[in-house]
């Protein structure tokens, strides 16, 4: 199962990215260690950080250097105008795809049991 969620969750990781910035701004570790929490424990950093700059180069996040205690400045990525857009058409398109695979689901399980 494992192989099969990594290449669902390819698909979406740039919605949940930016779903998880829009409820709170935050830098790219921020934004790793959230996403554990919600679940997705297998989340590399590295992918997070590749997503954070093509966010960030398609213009969906604003982007703020903010001090750091230790190292470089961190940047801190804020939902913009056009990331709150593509987010909602993410969730729409996310909506239509669940209810879609959704009612199959129901269909064969029904089919099935019938079947038996």
């Amino acid at each position: 199962m494992a192989k099969q969620m990594t290449e669902m969750l390819k698909g979406t990781l740039e919605g949940v990215i930016l779903a998880t910035v829009d409820l709170q701004p935050a830098y790219g570790y921020e934004i790793t260690a959230r996403l554990r929490e919600q679940g997705f424990a297998d989340i590399v950093e590295g992918t997070v950080y590749a997503l954070l700059v093509r966010v960030e180069q398609r213009g969906l996040v604003d982007v703020t250097k903010v001090p750091s205690e230790k190292g470089p400045p961190r940047k801190v990525y804020t939902l913009n105008t056009a990331g709150r857009d593509y987010l909602d058409e993410f969730w729409k398109s996310w909506s239509f795809l669940a209810e879609r695979i959704e009612h199959l689901r129901t269909d064969i399980t029904q089919q099935h049991a019938e079947g038996a």
